[in-house]
């Protein structure tokens, strides 16, 4: 039976969500502040991650403490005020990273990400959006034979248990992929099966079209409230109030104070992270996505310029923009590949929405009938949102999902 819907939240969960309800039959409304893909789905690194059957852990070895205690490296930096505002999820991501709690997740994680490009393929289609990816894999590069060769045994188990493909590259299959990358690499890991994206913003607007084409609207309002309102629920905005039968809060790193309102608390936190556009010098071209794994930050061919994201930023969701992350990876990028100059006017700063035990919530919300939750998906919400569309369109309408969710239920916590 068809339903009034309403999914808050426009970045690729929440649009993925919509647009599988709106697939269904339900009376779907997509609600946001900025119009769909415009904020952590705007500036991520534009890949569908079927290698990435592992979350990152917290890391816990001595030699990696060491490296990230000064605050200088380019993968991870962190500020006083956002490891005190997050002090006891952090606390319970170090402890969930600890072999045994972690050899657990990874298998459950793994089966989402098993998902991913299944869950696209058909989005993409109804989307009209084929020009936008590539299928061509990416490249992770190494300076060290000691850390590639370790890499390489954590390839070839993520084959052997996920269906992970991969290739070793030595130097001289690099260069003829990558003949513009500077010398010094050992040689890279080639993940086979990831799709990339030129302009990760617009194939989640390429999504919301396809969802209104499905009779499904979107709402560009600021949201005032969300409350229950007898057996359904109320959505204030800045345009009107909507009454609908469920609300889906897939709103990454501000379903945090939305739920609070609610008297749900969940313990998430927030990685940040920047990037920037350049263009090549000279005849320079960039052929393909590339890590410098070892370094910590990624570039990327894409429509705006060569994109330089950075890793991770410890920070409040709010507070001001710290570029030193992204001064310290733009000094290493120009020592990989010949960037010449910035092109966009300020650089970009966007959330990661995360939890203690690197997996989403996807499902119903504790003692809230009729509020269901997609939000918390870290590294990976480009990647997971068609999955998690899919799998809470199931759930939602009494199906048996495709894979277990009790996993990713919020009581978990």
């Amino acid at each position: 039976m068809a339903r009034e819907i309403v999914v808050l939240g426009a970045g690729m969960v929440g649009v993925s969500v919509a647009w599988h309800l709106a697939r269904r039959g339900h009376s779907v409304t997509l609600v946001d502040r900025r119009e769909p893909g415009r904020e952590t789905s705007f500036g991520n690194a534009g890949i569908i991650q079927r290698e990435a059957v592992r979350p990152y852990p917290f890391p816990r070895d001595l030699a990696t403490m060491l490296r990230v205690l000064p605050n200088r490296a380019v993968d991870i930096r962190y500020r006083p005020g956002g490891m005190v505002k997050a002090a006891l999820p952090l606390l319970q991501y170090w402890r969930n990273s600890a072999p045994r709690r972690y050899a657990k997740i990874v298998p459950e994680y793994a089966s989402l990400i098993g998902l991913s490009l299944d869950a696209h393929a058909p989005m993409v289609e109804a989307a009209g959006a084929d020009a936008l990816v590539r299928r061509e894999g990416w490249l992770e590069l190494y300076r060290t034979r000691e850390a590639l060769s370790e890499r390489l045994k954590d390839a070839e188990g993520n084959a052997e248990r996920f269906g992970v493909r991969y290739r070793a590259l030595d130097t001289q299959e690099l260069a003829a992929m990558e003949p513009d990358l500077a010398g010094g690499l050992v040689g890279a890991i080639h993940w086979e099966q990831p799709w990339t994206v030129a302009d990760p913003g617009a194939l989640v607007q390429a999504y919301a079209r396809s969802f209104e084409a499905e009779g499904g609207r979107v709402q560009c309002s600021e949201i005032k409230e969300v409350a229950r309102h007898g057996s359904g629920w109320q959505v204030s905005t800045s345009e009107g109030v909507l009454d609908a039968e469920q609300v889906v809060m897939a709103m990454g790193p501000w379903s945090k104070d939305w739920l609070s309102s609610l008297g749900l608390e969940l313990p998430l936190f927030v990685k940040r992270g920047y990037h920037m556009h350049y263009a090549a010098s000279g005849s320079a071209r960039l052929h393909h996505w590339v890590m410098d794994a070892e370094v910590g930050y990624l570039l990327a061919p894409m429509q705006a310029g060569i994109r330089l994201t950075t890793g991770a930023e410890l920070e409040r969701l709010e507070a001001p923009s710290h570029l030193e992350q992204l001064a310290a990876a733009e000094r290493a990028a120009k020592k990989l590949f010949p960037l010449d100059k910035r092109l966009d006017a300020d650089p970009w700063k966007g959330a990661r929405p995360c939890t203690p035990d690197m997996k989403p919530v996807i499902g119903p919300a504790p003692g809230q009938q009729g509020l269901w939750l997609a939000l918390g998906h870290g590294h990976q919400g480009f990647t997971l949102g068609p999955a998690t569309g899919l799998l809470l369109a199931q759930m939602m309408e009494g199906e048996t999902p495709e894979i277990d969710m009790a996993p990713f239920r919020a009581d978990r916590f």
